[in-house]
C-alpha cells in the first residue's frame, strides 16, 4: 500500500512542471460595437476598448485576421457592411482576439 502512495506521489510531482510551462498566447476581449473602430483596409488597425472608461487600445490586422459573423467567415468590406445595419450598437457585443506574441489581432466575431 506504501509502495502506490509513494508512486502516485512521484507521478503527481512529475507532473507538476509541466502546468507551469503554460503561457497565454491570445487574449480575448468582449466588447460592445460602440466600444470598437474597425479598419479600413486589412493591413490596418482596429481600435476598441474594454469598458467606458477605459483608453483605446489599437492593434494592427493583416491578410489572415478572419472576420466572421454568426460563425461564417466574410471579407471585411463585407464586415463593415453589416455592422452598419445593427441598430442597438451598445447592447451588441463582439469578440477580439489578440494574438500577443505576434501583437495582431487574428479574429473579430459577432452574432447578429
Amino acid at each position: 500500500m506504501k509502495l502506490k502512495v509513494l508512486i502516485t506521489a512521484l507521478l503527481f510531482s512529475l507532473a507538476l512542471p509541466a502546468a507551469a510551462d503554460m503561457t497565454v498566447v491570445q487574449k480575448a476581449y468582449e466588447i460592445a460595437l460602440s466600444d470598437m473602430r474597425l479598419p479600413r483596409a486589412n493591413g490596418g488597425t482596429i481600435a476598441f476598448k474594454e469598458c467606458d472608461k477605459c483608453d483605446y487600445i489599437r492593434v494592427r490586422v493583416g491578410e489572415d485576421t478572419q472576420y466572421r459573423i454568426d460563425g461564417k467567415a466574410v471579407p471585411l468590406a463585407k464586415f463593415r457592411d453589416a455592422l452598419k445595419l445593427v441598430g442597438d450598437r451598445d447592447d451588441q457585443p463582439v469578440t477580439v482576439l489578440h494574438h500577443l506574441k505576434r501583437n495582431r489581432v487574428t479574429a473579430v466575431s459577432v452574432n447578429l
